[in-house]
């Protein structure tokens, strides 16, 4: 009879071998599935790089994915025909504007400069229609659907105007191109005055300073749009139910400062003068404030404005300073509208404030404006001397603005400057280079006068340079 000891060492030794062998198996089963998984994942992976690779590259944003939907009516077309005449490019731009009825035999037949236009859709065979508390409006809010519905191919933003705004449409291109128009965006301005905003909402893009939407967000707003309108027909203004509306898909405001919609009254002068860094996208609410230029009516200095903008639109109001030691002078240029001179030294953070040549829509207590200011002053070495845009040229090497004098400042010299007048300058050269402005850097300069003439040439500023 075998001892204990030999049926344990037995045992033992199978019990090893078995589990040598469970091991081995277990490692060949999940080596197997490893492989088998690293390859179907694999797989996977090259036929999708392949579908990309098959797949054409797509275009970089152009205007010919925009498409404007302009809101006006014939009765003040003949009056506004202008302002959306100096932007549209006929057989560029696409986009239509909508009109209440058809235009009358005056205005017809229609020009070829003008967008299409179409007659808004009547809004009284709409089943909500006795609720609503602003009919008329409501047909401004349903011409993106009316766009939409036309199916044009190839759009990837939808743009909204009046027919008294006033486009930067190269500018545009270039803001919204930063954006994925696969995705939901809803990009505008609020307006430049705390009242509106807080009447109207913080979260609203104004409608007369234009706002972008882009293609997938009007593809999910259509669907709903007829049935928002009816939700909050209680609200009169059709950009407070556009914000609402958007709200309710889960989209809130993108905010982009070079949108204006001017609600100011007066001479903004003072605020052209000292635009942001942003790029400047529109102008607003032309029958509220003063001519752009002086001596000229308010088309007039629409189509003047104009001018540089279809040179150059990168550079359009951004402000360079620069600064004469020897007479303790600054210069400070709003590209294609105007130049100031000052008869001291201010540094770049003072004058990029807007000197408050305008007024509120709604007066109160300050702060009045969503933005801070200088006041106007009579002091003579704050006080600046004004220049406004003149003319254009193209050189060889870069572009030309002129800037002239249109009024006497009719004030003493600066005791800081050694009573240095600046009196005798009677118009002002920018020389800018012929490559448009990159992003929203900051131009600097130098500036040379001889005689009634002064020089200013913009450059790249300096690594460390201060503008002060």
């Amino acid at each position: 009879m075998s001892s204990p000891s030999y049926h344990t060492n037995s045992l033992c030794k199978y019990l090893v071998i078995l589990g040598a062998v469970a091991v081995s198996s277990i490692f060949v089963f999940f080596n197997q599935t490893y492989t088998i998984s690293e390859s179907f994942y694999g797989n996977i992976f090259t036929i999708k790089c392949q579908k990309r690779l098959l797949q054409p590259k797509e275009t970089a944003t152009n205007l010919s994915h925009l498409m404007f939907v302009v809101v006006g009516s014939p009765r003040t077309w003949k009056k506004r025909r202008n302002y959306v005449e100096s932007w549209w490019r006929p057989n560029v731009t696409r986009g239509n504007i909508f009109f209440d009825v058809e235009p009358s035999k005056e205005l017809l037949p229609w020009s070829p400069t003008f967008p299409p236009f179409r007659v808004s859709e009547n809004v009284k065979k709409l089943r909500f229609y006795p609720k609503l508390r602003k009919p008329s409006h409501t047909r401004f809010y349903r011409a993106i659907l009316e766009t939409y519905r036309l199916m044009d191919e190839g759009v990837r933003w939808y743009v909204t105007g009046d027919d008294d705004s006033l486009f930067f449409v190269d500018n545009l291109v270039d803001v919204l191109s930063k954006y994925d128009h696969t995705r939901q965006h809803y990009i505008g301005t609020n307006s430049e005055t705390i009242k509106s905003n807080a009447y109207f909402g913080f979260n609203m893009g104004f409608g007369g300073a234009g706002y972008a939407l882009s293609y997938a967000l009007v593809e999910a707003l259509v669907v709903k749009l007829d049935e928002c309108v009816e939700k909050y027909h209680f609200i009169w203004a059709v950009d407070m139910i556009q914000s609402l509306c958007l709200a309710d898909l889960g989209v809130d405001l993108t905010l982009e400062k070079g949108f204006h919609q001017m609600d100011l009254f007066g001479d903004i002068s003072g605020l052209l003068s000292s635009h942001t860094t942003a790029p400047l996208l529109s102008l607003h609410h032309f029958a509220t404030v003063s001519p752009l230029f002086p001596g000229m009516d308010r088309p007039g200095s629409v189509l003047h404005i104009m001018k540089p903008a279809n040179v150059d639109q990168s550079r359009m109001l951004q402000q360079s300073i620069c600064h004469v030691r020897a007479c303790n002078w600054t210069f400070s240029v709003s590209w294609g509208y105007s130049v100031h001179i000052y008869e001291k030294i201010f540094p770049r953070s003072y004058l990029k404030l807007p000197i408050e040549t305008f007024r509120p829509w709604y007066r109160g207590r300050p702060p009045v404006f969503m933005f801070n200011t200088r006041p106007v002053s009579r002091d003579p070495c704050e006080a600046p001397h004004w220049f406004f845009f003149d003319s254009i040229e193209k050189e060889n090497d870069g572009v030309v603005t002129s800037y002239t004098r249109k009024f006497i400042r009719n004030m003493t010299s600066c005791s800081f400057s050694g009573n240095i007048s600046a009196d005798p300058i009677a118009s002002i050269r920018v020389f800018s280079p012929k490559t448009p402005r990159q992003g929203r850097k900051v131009e600097c300069c130098d500036v040379e006068y001889e005689g009634d003439v002064a020089t200013m040439r913009l450059r790249d500023c300096r690594r460390d340079e201060i503008i002060a």
